[in-house]
Order: C-alpha cells, then sequence, then structure tokens
C-alpha cells in the first residue's frame, strides 16, 4: 500500500522501506550487464523483468512512446500491480515500456534510464549518458565518459583455468582479434574483412605470436569466410554459434597478450578496457559507396601506413554522418580511450602499460540514491 506522501517525507531516511525496484532487461546481454553492474551497487534489491519483443520490433525501431504494444507477453514477465518506486533500463524498447509502467502507477514510478533516450527526456527521471551523446546539459542528464559495461573477474578466471592448456603450446605473444559486424555508420564486407585479415597478418608475423580470432552475432558470413582464407597459418577462428557453443571470448581476457578489437564493438572496447591490456582499435570504414569504391581503390595504392589512416578518417566521418539526428558519436569513445591512454589506433605500437578506464559507477549510484531520497 502506497504510504502517505507527509508521512514518507518526514520519516529519516534510515528508518523508510527500501524503495521495490524493477530492472527491465531485453535480449541484449550488453545492456542487461550494465543493469545488472547498477543494480548490484544500490543497497537495494532489485527484481529482473525480462521482455520480449515481437519478431516485427527485434530490429525495427518503434517511435519511443508509454507503451508496450511492441512486448510480446508469451516470452515477458508479468507487468502488473503493485508497480515498483523505481525502473531501472536501457535502449528504446524498454524505455518505453518504462513510460507506461509510469503512467500505470500515476507518475510515482521513476525511472532511471542508462543512456539518452530518443525523444522525451523530460519523462524520464534520470538518463546517463556517456561520451558518444552530445547532448545539451539538463537537470536530469548525468554525463560520464564511458559506457558502465564490467567484468566478471570470476567468470574469466575460471575459462581461463578451463582454456589454459588448450592455448599453452602457441607461440606467445597470444593475439587475441575481437570482430565486430557492420552497423548503419560503418561497413564490414569482403573487401574490408580482406584488408583486416592482411593487417592482422602482418600484426602476427611483427610479434612472431598466434592469432585468435573471435567473431560476433553480427559478424557477416562473408566477413568470416575471408577470415578463413586469409589466415595465416597457425592462425585460430572461433565462430559464434547461435547455440551457445565453447567459446573462448572469457578466456582470452585472461590469457591473451595482445588485443584488437573491431571498432563497432563498443562492449568489447570496454571490458578489454577496464583490465588496462594492450589494446588496439580497429577502425571500420565509412558505410557508403564512397567508403566502398574511392577508399577501397585508393587505400590500396597508399602505403600501409598512410591507408591506415585514410581509413581511420573516413571511420569517423561515418560515425559522425550516423550520428546525424541521432547525437550520437561512437569515434569519441575511441578517441578519449586514446586520448587517455587506454587504447591505440591499429598499426601504432602496442602500450604494454595501458592504463584501466576509470570507474564512474559511483557517481551513477549516487545520483539514483538522490533521486529516490527525495521523497
Amino acid at each position: 500500500m502506497p504510504q502517505d506522501p507527509k508521512t514518507s517525507a518526514s520519516m529519516p531516511a534510515r528508518s523508510r522501506p527500501s524503495p521495490v525496484v524493477w530492472l527491465l532487461m531485453s535480449d541484449k546481454t550488453g545492456d542487461n550487464a550494465q543493469l545488472q553492474v547498477v543494480a548490484d551497487a544500490l543497497p537495494w534489491p532489485s527484481t529482473p523483468k525480462q521482455i520480449g519483443v515481437w519478431p516485427e520490433f527485434a530490429d525495427a525501431k518503434p517511435r519511443v512512446a508509454a507503451s508496450i504494444h511492441h512486448v510480446d507477453p508469451a516470452k515477458s514477465d508479468p507487468l502488473e500491480a503493485p508497480w515498483p518506486d523505481l525502473v531501472i533500463t536501457i535502449g528504446r524498447r524498454m524505455s518505453m515500456v518504462a513510460l507506461w509502467i509510469k503512467e500505470q502507477s500515476q507518475g510515482r514510478t521513476r525511472i532511471a534510464l542508462i543512456g539518452p533516450p530518443k525523444r522525451m527526456l523530460d519523462r524520464f527521471d534520470l538518463a546517463v549518458a556517456s561520451v558518444q551523446y552530445r547532448l545539451p546539459p539538463q537537470s536530469n542528464l548525468l554525463r560520464i565518459n564511458f559506457p558502465l559495461q564490467r567484468i566478471d573477474m570470476a567468470a574469466i578466471a575460471a575459462e581461463t583455468e578451463s582454456w589454459r592448456r588448450e592455448f599453452e603450446p602457441l607461440s606467445r605473444p597470444l593475439i587475441a582479434v575481437m570482430v565486430g559486424g557492420r552497423t548503419k555508420a560503418v561497413r564490414f564486407d569482403e573487401a574490408v574483412a580482406r584488408q583486416l585479415a592482411s593487417g592482422i597478418a602482418d600484426l602476427a608475423a611483427r610479434e612472431q605470436g598466434t592469432l585468435i580470432v573471435t567473431t560476433s552475432r553480427r559478424t557477416p558470413d562473408a566477413v568470416i569466410a575471408v577470415l578463413e582464407r586469409m589466415l595465416p597459418p597457425g592462425s585460430i577462428l572461433h565462430r559464434w554459434s547461435p547455440g551457445g557453443g565453447r567459446n573462448p571470448y572469457r578466456a582470452l581476457l585472461g590469457l591473451a597478450d595482445r588485443f584488437v578489437v573491431t571498432s563497432d564493438s563498443v562492449s568489447m572496447l570496454m571490458e578489454i578496457g577496464r583490465l588496462g591490456k594492450p589494446l588496439a582499435i580497429y577502425p571500420l570504414p565509412l558505410s557508403s559507396s564512397l567508403g566502398s569504391g574511392i577508399l577501397g581503390g585508393v587505400a590500396q595504392l597508399l602505403p600501409k601506413r598512410l591507408a591506415r589512416r585514410l581509413r581511420r578518417g573516413f571511420a569517423e566521418l561515418a560515425s559522425r554522418l550516423g550520428a546525424i539526428g541521432h547525437d550520437r558519436d561512437l569515434t569519441a569513445i575511441h578517441r578519449l580511450m586514446i586520448k587517455e591512454g587506454h587504447a591505440i589506433w591499429f598499426g601504432d605500437p602496442f602500450k604494454l602499460n595501458n592504463r584501466p578506464l576509470p570507474d564512474e559507477l559511483g557517481a551513477v549510484v549516487a545520483r539514483i540514491r538522490t533521486l529516490m531520497e527525495r521523497g
């Protein structure tokens, strides 16, 4: 039963009951991990609510509104009264569910959104935005530098032991190459895959080490086929499988000596960046006929160092063009990581003493606690 507002406001903060907190979870493991990080740092228990959407909304981007028309009840936990005091969530589709819950509670439920909403920012009690979002200051907007992905050190330790014998015979350094996929802003086709394969083969030759390449669910089949053909002898290619087969990703976080991550993969950049290990960002090129034709042709005529610089410039332009109307520039994360000594651009000499990414979770938790203590 809701408490009388006057009584609640007059109670000392320590004697108030813990707020009821829901975490709205989607099928995106990276997003869910950020929510869990925040929830684990708060002093109150929380209830995860798994939310599934209808197939037509899995990729489509519905216009943000207080609505659950895109939610598949058969794939979702119940959403019913008593409504929570606080909802923590992330992403466009889950933010719509949060707004709907707030309406059902007659505005009593407060919303903490990780990442800024696409619209209706004033309807959210708190939005947390990292550096890639270009937004003007607002009272309900908390700016941080980097997304809140964390690493599970216990899981890394367990996987490291599970894979250690398999990797022990390989020539060191072990060079882990984490391959993502195309996005609206960047291109990842056969031509780009050939450039990547050639570049990492050169790296392995210089370092006299072993390439261990992992793909993601977004990696195009054509890219995987190129890697299969072009990786040098002794390399290992682990393909992501929808059935959740054995994957060395976490083991590599513990065992690899060098890391190369394609620029689209922010979650992987954050996880490796928090370890402070040698990390190179491989910039994917502009997603357009310009990037496909002119860039590819010119790059083939240039020395490799100049070609890499050209691809970096186009990758940054791609992200900026993709940000039009979205206030989002992923290269801001790349540039800040490099500026502050957390990573290098692919092709530059590895730094063996990278600084781990800063921990900004405390600022987020403090703002959420303040939000709920206002009564």
